[in-house]
């Protein structure tokens, strides 16, 4: 049935669309990324913030989404100094305090 048709018949009320969809097969969602309950919220951006945020995101290997959750939480973590860290970060910054300084 193509799509004129289907909305013929969903208009005119015929019950052969709704017996269509209770033949159709489940549909495959994607597996969440975590656990735990997720609220989903609208951010407006401007165009080139969000493409700057997808290509840091692409460049992780990660989803855009799933970016702006670390950075917001990140975030909050360091408003009330529950900031976690990389190990790879901490190394960095002991690594620079070892070093000398040029006078």
């Amino acid at each position: 049935m193509d799509r004129n048709e289907a909305t013929k018949r969903f208009h005119g009320g015929d019950d052969a669309l709704a017996e269509l969809i209770d033949e159709s097969q489940p549909a495959e969602l994607p597996t969440p990324d975590t656990d735990v309950p997720m609220v989903s919220r609208s951010v407006r951006l401007p165009l080139e913030t969000y493409e700057r945020v997808r290509a840091a995101a692409d460049a992780r290997g990660i989803g855009v989404t799933t970016l702006m959750r670390q950075w917001i939480e990140a975030g909050l973590a360091d408003l009330d100094d529950s900031a976690t860290v990389s190990l790879a970060d901490v190394r960095r910054a002991l690594a620079a305090l070892s070093r000398p300084t040029a006078a």
